[in-house]
């Protein structure tokens, strides 16, 4: 599959007005194509700091910077694109088993990350020959 076919990028309505803006992002297909079970976010890096580095085999992501911005490196083992996050309603899906770099934060980045699972360490693929094998089908 096309790399282009696998993530999205999606844009949500600012419901704001004269009192400011706001952004509501809602899972269970709504706005997104999961129930979100998890929410972090990322501060406090800067430009030299990559984040990531990893795959998930089963969860799905949205990273949203809701204060400043970034880029992230997608990857599935034959294209990768780079989407830098630069708005906050803008939003980037990710589905499991592609590669993921957080980086270049602006020193404001604050992002956002909406998740489709609980943490388990044991669905993280560190390594990225381990993860080069596993979406051949060499090794589960």
């Amino acid at each position: 599959m096309k790399l282009e076919d696998q993530y999205k990028i999606l844009y949500f309505k600012d419901l704001g007005d004269e009192r400011g803006n706001l952004i509501v992002i809602e899972g269970e297909g709504m706005d997104i194509p999961f129930d979100i079970k998890r929410v972090f976010y990322i501060y406090g890096s800067d430009d030299k700091v990559v984040r990531g580095q990893h795959a998930n085999r089963e969860t799905e992501f949205l990273l949203v910077n809701v204060g400043g911005k970034s880029k992230v490196r997608i990857d599935n083992g034959t294209e990768e694109t780079v989407v830098e996050l630069d708005r906050p309603g803008m939003g980037l899906y990710l589905p499991p088993m592609l590669w993921k770099d957080m980086y270049d934060f602006s020193p404001d980045s604050i992002l956002l990350v909406l998740a489709s699972r609980h943490y388990d360490d044991r669905e993280y693929i560190r390594n990225y020959e381990t993860y080069l094998r596993e979406i051949k089908g060499e090794t589960k």
